[in-house]
């Protein structure tokens, strides 16, 4: 189910920004904390997931197997899985609104449904993707499997395939980013005021690894690239 863009409003549009948390100075964001629009985000994934595997269950629709399909439900909920993306992947809030706009296209093709099977793998690609195309720096993929808790190689096969089926249109117009971030709040907010989001881990074996010693990788990394940025600023090209 892809949301319905509603007619933006300019005097909306900051405000809307703001409120979601994509509005970050430089010097806060090593200590911002997680934006909004990872909350409504994922209420609104959960949303989706939930009715998907309802009415897969409840009808005869046959759902293509993709990619992105995991053997397993990830322990993770999809609120602190985003949460960890965030955190060590160290890439823009607008990244996530951006990454849903991508998810949602991948999921006009037939017979797809994003389930919970599905769901971890689909955000982290996408966020990746969104990140490499607006972000000024980002990883590379090994570090980003680590950070989503899969192999490198699954990581390049799960990228490769989501470029494709977008058939590399990246680009999103400004209105359709203002109409995503003011649907989202509205959708995503209701819904997290009629039930909060269950934080705790889904019940099921952990195919998606995040463990102390891969954290602290990630963590290591993070302080290197630090490091790296200060020295780049002092020289001169």
């Amino acid at each position: 189910m892809a949301m319905d863009p509603p007619t933006t409003d300019a005097g909306d549009e900051l405000g809307s920004y703001s409120s979601l948390g994509l509005i970050v100075s430089y010097s806060q964001k090593d200590n911002a904390k997680f934006p909004k629009v990872l909350l409504l985000l994922s209420a609104y994934l959960d949303k989706i997931v939930k009715e998907n595997e309802v009415l897969l269950d409840s009808s005869k629709i046959k759902e293509s197997t993709t990619i992105f399909h995991g053997q397993r439900v990830p322990e993770l909920s999809i609120k602190l899985y985003a949460e960890r993306i965030f955190k060590y992947a160290q890439c823009s809030p607008s990244c996530f609104v951006l990454g849903l706009i991508y998810m949602e296209r991948y999921l006009q093709q037939p017979n797809i449904y994003m389930t919970s099977f599905s769901v971890h793998r689909l955000l982290i690609t996408s966020v990746v993707v969104a990140a490499k195309f607006i972000d000024d720096s980002f990883f590379n993929n090994a570090y980003y499997g680590r950070v989503g808790g899969i192999s490198t190689r699954e990581m390049n096969k799960l990228e490769l395939d989501l470029l494709f089926s977008l058939d590399f249109r990246l680009r999103v117009n400004l209105e359709t980013f203002r109409s995503y971030c003011l649907q989202l709040e509205k959708e995503a907010l209701a819904l997290v005021l009629e039930r909060p989001i269950q934080i705790q881990a889904t019940n099921g074996t952990k195919s998606l690894i995040c463990n102390s010693s891969v954290d602290e990788t990630c963590k290591h990394e993070l302080v290197c690239q630090r490091y790296s940025s200060q020295a780049l600023q002092g020289c001169s090209w």
